[in-house]
């Protein structure tokens, strides 16, 4: 082979991503070919076109996220940037375009959600004239009907149905009031490119919705104006494939560059986990585990958690996993009641695939559920394939990425709360005469004293 040739060869293979070992493999074909014979560039070629077909953008060992949310957001441009990732203190939103359409998201069967939401729509009409977009059953809530100053403003709002209208490209902003679960309920909106979301705490728990409602004209008013951090929460993309479907790898491997941009019908992103279980069976789960096409181990137990860094904190900290900051770019593998003592939960890179199917030796059938909806039976020789999305959830920050998640931490799973550990000097009487009271008894004592 000529050494422009050669050098041609090694240019195609950079640029479009081949492994190393393949690398190695066409280096070698090259030096055993006879004089200057172009087969090996050819097949070089071959295999570079083959892998354009399904390849995935990528950011060292995760996929790179579309910097672009709805038609109006996206992540502001800084020189923070090591190869393709940002470094996710410095990601801050901005808008290319001032936000027009506001979806705004609450609680159901609350009570106590229904003035805020009334406040927080009649401000978003008249003070920033914006088009405001609520689920259509909204409008059915009697409660809501018989408030004076939602009369005023109902015959304002647009309206959609889950299901039935399409909101890609509509929204330019989200605001959730109430819980966890309107976060998860957006994600499952926008299946694609998720307009930013800044969402407001008037549930229970409240671990992923940082902001307070008492002042929200000035939160908002800031938000709206480009002022906020980001936390760029990633997401799982699950396609099951049924036995017999012959199309499922077209369905998957479409010939698009960014891999989910044109998502399989069967494909859904989920935020918090996708759970196998055995369901109503009264065996053991038996699940046979394999990343990126290799078997890695068999599940024997109830089932079994796939979670991302934001869903770490939910079913699988239940499970005893341990909790991720939502910015690092990882897949949790969680067992749930392993029939196994050594059977710890693992984390793998954000960029792998796993691949989950019920094992042929198996009495039962097992149950899969996406973000607790959407529940559906795995039967044998069926799979189910679980990757990073490219589409993450924009979340906006009351403070920023770390101070929220540890308020979150402190707050919503009161983390480490312990009584504080003595002094020494407050234990000086007792180490200078070695007396062998106990600590109680020292308090005993104190207490006796006053």
């Amino acid at each position: 082979m000529r050494e422009e040739d050669l050098q041609l060869a090694r240019q195609i293979v950079a640029n479009s991503s081949v492994s190393s070992s393949l690398e190695e493999e066409n280096d070698g074909a090259a030096a055993t070919s006879p004089g200057n014979s172009p087969k090996p560039l050819r097949r070089v070629l071959d295999l570079s076109e083959r892998r354009k077909q399904f390849r995935r953008t990528r950011s060292l060992n995760a996929p790179s996220p579309v910097q672009q949310f709805g038609p109006c957001g996206r992540i502001m441009k800084n020189s923070a940037m090591v190869m393709q990732i940002q470094d996710p203190a410095s990601q801050r939103l901005t808008w290319y375009k001032p936000p027009l359409t506001v979806l705004v998201i609450k609680k159901v069967s609350d009570a106590s959600v229904l003035a805020p939401f009334v406040y927080l729509v009649d401000w978003l009409l008249q003070e920033k004239n914006m088009v405001v977009w609520v689920e259509s059953a909204v409008l059915e809530d009697a409660q809501l009907n018989e408030n004076v100053r939602f009369k005023a403003i109902r015959d304002k709002l647009v309206t959609f149905k889950d299901g039935r209208d399409d909101l890609t490209d509509r929204i330019d902003f989200i605001v959730c009031l109430g819980g966890d679960g309107t976060l998860l309920y957006a994600s499952l909106l926008f299946q694609q490119s998720v307009p930013p979301v800044m969402a407001f705490h008037l549930g229970s728990l409240g671990f992923l919705t940082p902001f307070r409602f008492d002042n929200f004209e000035e939160q908002l008013t800031s938000v709206l104006e480009g002022h906020a951090a980001l936390t760029l929460r990633s997401r799982l993309r699950c396609v099951m494939h049924r036995r017999g479907d012959r199309k499922h790898e077209a369905k998957t491997l479409e010939a698009d560059p960014d891999g989910d941009a044109r998502p399989a019908a069967n494909s859904i992103l989920v935020l918090n986990e996708v759970v196998i279980d055995r369901g109503p069976s009264p065996y053991l789960s038996n699940i046979d585990l394999f990343l990126d096409g290799k078997y890695i181990t068999s599940v024997q137990g109830d089932g079994l958690i796939v979670s991302t860094p934001t869903g770490s904190t939910a079913y699988a900290a239940a499970a005893g996993a341990s909790m991720i900051h939502p910015s690092v770019p990882a897949i949790m593998v969680t067992p749930i009641c392993p029939h196994s003592l050594s059977f710890r939960p693992i984390v793998v890179p954000a960029g792998v695939e796993l691949k989950i199917s019920v094992s042929p030796e198996s009495r039962n059938t097992s149950w899969v559920s996406f973000d607790g909806r959407n529940r559906q039976e795995l039967f044998h020789g069926d799979s189910l394939r679980v990757t990073t999305s490219i589409y993450p959830v924009p979340c906006i920050c009351a403070q920023d990425q770390i101070s929220d998640w540890f308020a979150s931490l402190a707050d919503g799973l009161h983390w480490n709360v312990r009584k504080r550990q003595k002094c020494l000097d407050e234990l000086s009487d007792l180490t200078a005469s070695g007396s062998e009271d106990t600590l109680d008894e020292i308090e005993n004592m104190k207490l006796y004293d006053v």
